[in-house]
């Protein structure tokens, strides 16, 4: 392959990587159904056809954004190493780290409530669950396993159920700030706070599963 050939490659790749990024935010912010391709390709100053070269369609496009918000998180995941913390403090960093993701990473948040409204329609296009949800549950079943053996969490709470625990947390400060912000007048994607909401997804997930002394 040539010089040429290969910066042709760069170039692609980098085009490819910004009109993901664009779109991206594009479909976080107005949805699949409201989400305009005109409006991307504005925004990027380029043209309805380059987007359409590289993508094929706008669902095509929205099924990509989705597919790289999805190896984004399980590659951050999968490289999240606790193996060298004891069980109860493994299981913090890792509902700790999970709440600093979502929180830095609103617009996969989104995109996974506005998943939710086509009913994970887009999503069975990107991959089994076992290729999406696996990395995750087989960290946290780690942690849980050396837990029990160790006799500091309770045995009846798989990784799933502790999954769900720490998404539920992550989740509903972007998917409710603006609803719980003018009900209750507190911002909660505020950065003065976030080390406390931090520390209480901690604490909580840590008294679910430890043994009652």
């Amino acid at each position: 392959m040539t010089r040429l050939d290969h910066e042709r490659i760069r170039d692609a790749e980098r085009t490819r990587a910004e009109i993901l990024a664009v779109a991206t935010q594009e479909f976080a912010d107005r949805g699949y159904s409201g989400a305009r391709v005109d409006e991307i390709a504005r925004r990027m100053s380029t043209t309805k056809r380059m987007i359409y070269y590289y993508f094929g369609g706008k669902e095509q496009l929205y099924v990509s954004v989705l597919e790289a918000a999805y190896a984004e998180m399980r590659g951050y995941e999968q490289e999240l190493d606790v193996s060298g913390l004891e069980p109860l403090e493994a299981i913090r960093v890792i509902a700790e780290r999970t709440f600093d993701h979502h929180t830095s990473r609103q617009d996969f948040v989104r995109l996974v409530a506005i998943e939710n409204i086509h009913r994970a329609a887009f999503l069975r296009e990107v991959g089994e669950p076992e290729s999406l949800a696996l990395p995750a549950l087989e960290l946290i079943d780690e942690v849980l396993r050396r837990g029990r053996a160790a006799g500091v969490f309770r045995d009846d709470i798989d990784a799933t159920d502790v999954h769900m625990a720490i998404s539920s947390f992550c989740v509903f400060p972007v998917a409710n700030r603006h609803t719980f912000g003018y009900l209750f007048g507190r911002d909660l994607l505020n950065q003065s706070r976030a080390g406390h909401y931090r520390q209480m997804l901690g604490d909580m997930i840590v008294r679910l599963l430890a043994v009652d002394r």
